[in-house]
């Protein structure tokens, strides 16, 4: 290894004093070139055309973006004055939730929508629908996040698949679980545990709330449905 070094060193220190070297090396790395050059134009092309291509498809995505968003605004407006249909197939002048969901498939705005279409689905009573636009749905906010796990929980409650809701409600309650809404989730869960007749589970989701979050409104009612799941459970034992 040391001799390496000895002989980079030496090479190195040969070119600087020695113009006649560091002329034949100017002239092997011309032939070099000169011998490569089809290949090295193919590089470079190569390299050029990704950073352009990587350019205009940021441009596009921010152009589709505003596009999304500038529907969205009257989707949105639809939405909060509780005229759904209008919000989720749009009033023929904008696109609606679903559109945007569809058509802006990978911007921000398209996200937000399969939230807002999911929720409107939800309160139409499509629930399948509603689920569906909800699972495409995905926020760095956990608070956002864990609604939209929650309300995929009351669109399968609403089917009658007790359990899975109830599993929805867990998830929602413990992702990134805090004190403001895992009790609420948690309280949702043993709900639906119970109409899934698992009493032992509804009794132990109650309890995580008398355990975990003490100073939660949800308290005083978790106390009393973990004592009636209790009992519900030993009477099925």
């Amino acid at each position: 290894m040391a001799k390496e070094t000895v002989k980079k060193h030496n090479e190195i220190e040969e070119l600087v004093e020695n113009p006649d070297a560091l002329a034949d090396r100017f002239t092997q790395s011309e032939d070099f070139v000169k011998k490569n050059k089809n290949t090295l134009l193919g590089v470079f092309i190569a390299i050029a055309a990704l950073i352009v291509g990587g350019f205009l498809y940021y441009n596009y995505r921010t152009t589709q973006n505003q596009k999304a968003q500038e529907a969205m605004f009257q989707a949105v407006y639809y939405f909060e004055a509780d005229s759904l249909n209008k919000a989720l197939n749009g009033d023929g002048q904008y696109d609606g939730l679903l559109a945007i969901a569809n058509d802006y498939s990978g911007t921000d705005a398209g996200n937000q929508a399969h939230f807002y279409a999911g929720v409107a689905l939800l309160k139409q009573g499509k629930f399948a629908e509603a689920i569906d636009q909800l699972e495409d749905f995905s926020s760095k906010d956990y608070l956002l996040q864990a609604r939209a796990y929650s309300l995929i929980g009351d669109a399968l409650l609403e089917q009658g698949k007790n359990g899975e809701a109830a599993d929805m409600y867990m998830r929602a309650a413990n992702h990134n679980a805090n004190q403001y809404f895992s009790p609420q989730y948690l309280l949702k869960a043993g709900v639906a545990y119970e109409a899934g007749n698992n009493f032992k589970a509804a009794a132990d989701a109650y309890n995580k709330i008398i355990t975990d979050y003490v100073t939660a409104s949800e308290v005083s009612d978790a106390k009393k449905y973990k004592a009636r799941a209790e009992e519900l459970a030993g009477a099925t034992n």
